[in-house]
């Protein structure tokens, strides 16, 4: 997310745009991302040893809270939101200004980008169970949202920057078709819960018909 400068043109100034597209990408999508697929909560439950730890991180799991926070539509407020938040005040700015400020940002990125990721995903075991349907369109709503946001920086930077023109639209370019790609990854995700949820239920009406058929 942060690069140093904020200021106009230059060289390095069109090295600060690409950095904090990258950061974006790698801290709020493709990381995310990754580690929801390789099912974290899940990952963790299997190092702890049995006793309180594991006990409290699963109450937490499968509290009311969690259930709401990771509810596809406000996962998605949460993450697009923020990221609409930051690019398009002088939140951007003031954390290119305040290191403190900006690792806490990222943090943030991070986490909500987590959330979002797990409430598409849904591989580990949390509160509630939301249906496929809910998660695609969720991913595709998320996945416009965070198009536009990439449009929109393609014409204007964020608030309290000056960088040229050529350097925000290639940054711009980086972030939209960025996004895009991890959105695929979740959809291909999507795609194999869907394939394996059919073979599931192929197997079913096969066995019924063969027991029926005795």
């Amino acid at each position: 997310m942060c690069g140093r400068g904020v200021g106009a043109g230059g060289a390095g100034a069109g090295r600060a745009v690409h950095r904090a597209r990258r950061r974006h990408l790698l801290v709020a999508m493709a990381g995310p991302a990754l580690l929801a697929a390789y099912r974290p909560l899940t990952l963790v439950l299997r190092l702890l040893p049995p006793g309180a730890p594991r006990r409290g991180l699963l109450r937490v799991a499968h509290s009311p809270a969690a259930g709401w926070l990771l509810f596809p539509p406000v996962a998605a407020a949460v993450d697009l939101g923020g990221l609409w938040l930051l690019y398009r005040t002088d939140l951007w700015a003031a954390a290119h200004r305040d290191p403190l400020a900006g690792g806490l940002l990222e943090l943030h990125m991070l986490l909500t980008g987590l959330v979002l990721a797990m409430a598409v995903c849904w591989l580990d075991p949390v509160r509630g169970r939301c249906g496929l349907p809910l998660r695609a369109v969720t991913l595709l709503a998320a996945g416009a949202a965070h198009a536009v946001l990439a449009k929109s920086l393609y014409v204007a930077g964020p608030p309290g920057t000056a960088f040229a023109a050529a350097d925000l639209r290639a940054g711009a370019r980086l972030m939209y078709y960025g996004g895009d790609a991890v959105e695929v990854f979740l959809a291909l995700v999507l795609a194999v819960q869907w394939y394996a949820a059919a073979g599931r239920r192929r197997a079913r009406r096969a066995a019924s018909v063969a027991v029926g058929a005795r």
